[in-house]
């Protein structure tokens, strides 16, 4: 269930909202990312954080999915950053959908957190592009109030068939009116999906 944290027309602070869901699999989570991914519509800002091997990379391929990017998407831990770029389409309901950029980052390798102003990651999180950052714990200060952050903790390992399995937990925590209307409309999207 969303919850929203306490809203205070006085305050300066953003609205807060959390969203906890349990991945019993790497292709849950995939798809999890993928039913986001559907909804994104550009200039939006996903910090993951999260032990080796949680899922976040995981999480950004089924993203890509649903924003229609065909590349194979890996982690960019060499590299800082991928840059890809979403096929242009015609939703069932409308107009042709504009491409879109996917900028991953991953910051496993950043030694400090000044290395993204040195690099010029500033440009990216600004543009109409969708960022997506691994390891964002690495640079908190950086990231602007407004965002969509989720942590991936590893539950449990179960194997099945001498395939490993990662049960995950999944905390979404929004922070602006923004990025909290993206959580709710994600909930229902994955609910009416679980549900149908």
């Amino acid at each position: 269930m969303l919850d929203e944290g306490p809203v205070n027309m006085d305050s300066q602070e953003p609205v807060t909202c959390r969203l906890e869901l349990i991945s019993q699999s790497a292709l849950y989570t995939q798809r999890l990312g993928r039913s986001l991914g559907e909804l994104l519509r550009g200039g939006e800002l996903l910090l993951l954080s999260g032990q080796l091997g949680a899922g976040k990379t995981t999480f950004t391929q089924g993203l890509a999915q649903g924003m229609n990017i065909s590349a194979v998407v890996n982690s960019p831990t060499f590299t800082l950053l991928k840059e890809y770029r979403r096929e242009q389409s015609r939703q069932a309901s409308g107009p042709v959908i504009d491409a879109q950029e996917l900028y991953h980052f991953d910051l496993y390798r950043l030694e400090e957190p000044e290395e993204i102003i040195d690099l010029g990651f500033e440009e990216y999180l600004y543009s109409s592009g969708v960022c997506v950052v691994e390891w964002a714990d690495k640079a908190t200060n950086f990231w602007p109030a407004e965002c969509l952050y989720i942590h991936l903790t590893i539950l449990d390992e179960v194997k099945r068939d001498l395939k490993r399995n990662l049960k995950r937990n999944l905390l979404f925590v929004a922070t602006g009116s923004r990025y909290c209307e993206l959580l709710r409309q994600f909930q229902k999207k994955i609910y009416a999906t679980v549900s149908s």
